[in-house]
């Protein structure tokens, strides 16, 4: 067997057992920040990253993600 054929077969394996995911976008409230992150965070979710909202920059906006079921 060659080394094409063997990396051939790991990425189809790797594809079968490819992690499906789910997103939400959650505004943040400066003055709760840490318990609405802790909440959401209690139900799986990730933190991925935090922007400024798109309408105003001083409001930030926490992207999540978790495994779905």
């Amino acid at each position: 067997m060659d080394n094409a054929t063997t990396g051939d077969r790991f990425a189809a394996a790797k594809v079968g057992r490819m992690t499906k995911w789910e997103y939400s976008t959650v505004p943040l409230l400066v003055h709760a920040t840490k318990q609405i992150l802790d909440t959401w965070g209690e139900d799986g979710w990730e933190l991925v990253q935090v922007v400024p909202g798109p309408n105003n920059p001083e409001q930030l906006v926490a992207y999540l993600k978790r495994e779905k079921a």
